[in-house]
């Protein structure tokens, strides 16, 4: 897998697959991501109801894999070496516990941030929550003051930065620097399917691949030894947080004045 590279032409961007295989294999096979010259997918990879055959897909992509690592690929590790990870969800440490050893090293040595050159876009930074802190909260509403306390560590010349870690896509400009957020591909906020984006020419294309949910739900099931499988796909393949919820809860986490949260917890414990 490789963390940079230069002058891809068309590259696209993932986030947050959480081992849900029928949600990836779908997006995978979009034209588009076929085709294109680099997927780069920015963390959260495995925690979920299909680890290893989330992992084997994306090994499957060879070279053309940019892998970054999240925080919950981070906390993976964690419990499999020490019992120290944290645990969000119920599901990540049976999902810890499904890793082999070259899935162990695969996520430990994942880069956070990871770097590449893409036509039109020139010097593009990856990263999962932001790139210094693989877990710290940014917003499309965010002030400018935040985003320029997150990417004051940045040289001049990155001109883009692709993240991920809230589950809900988004592009803007931050003085200047284009942000690019693709959504989840496997725990969508406000929205079922597959969320993500394309760079392709200078331009972003936030990209959405609809699915049909009962049956990705049953392959879930089917597909998954983990004893809640069903009813964890049910849900967040079927996107039961809102986006709604899902700010209200985020909202606070990026230094704005709390806000009431009500019964979003689920929307934390995933991120």
């Amino acid at each position: 897998m490789r963390a940079e590279t230069g002058g891809l032409g068309t590259v696209a961007v993932l986030s947050d697959v959480h081992g849900v295989l029928p949600v990836l294999d779908a997006v995978l096979a979009e034209p588009d991501v076929r085709a294109a010259d680099a997927v780069v997918v920015t963390g959260d990879h495995a925690a979920g109801p299909q680890p290893v055959e989330v992992l084997d897909r994306l090994r499957a992509l060879g070279d053309r894999a940019v892998l970054v690592r999240g925080n919950a690929d981070r906390e993976l590790v964690a419990h499999v070496r020490d019992g120290s990870g944290a645990v969000p969800d119920p599901i990540a440490p049976w999902a810890a516990a499904q890793l082999r050893p070259a899935d162990v090293e695969l996520l430990a040595g994942l880069p956070h941030p990871a770097e590449l050159r893409v036509r039109g876009f020139g010097r593009v930074v990856a990263c999962h929550g932001t790139p210094r802190d693989d877990e710290e909260v940014v917003l499309v509403d965010s002030s400018l003051e935040r985003w320029a306390d997150v990417l004051g560590g940045l040289d001049d010349d990155v001109t883009t930065v692709l993240c991920g870690h809230t589950h809900m896509p988004f592009v803007r400009l931050v003085d200047r620097r284009l942000v690019v957020n693709p959504g989840s591909v496997g725990m969508p906020y406000g929205r079922p399917g597959g969320s993500w984006a394309l760079l392709r020419d200078g331009q972003v294309e936030l990209r959405h691949t609809d699915l049909d949910v009962d049956a990705a739900v049953e392959a879930v099931a089917a597909g998954s030894a983990y004893p809640g499988a069903r009813a964890w796909a049910d849900e967040y393949l079927r996107s039961a947080a809102s986006d709604a919820d899902a700010l209200r809860v985020f909202g606070p986490r990026d230094g704005r004045a709390a806000r009431p949260t009500g019964g979003d917890e689920d929307a934390q414990s995933s991120s």
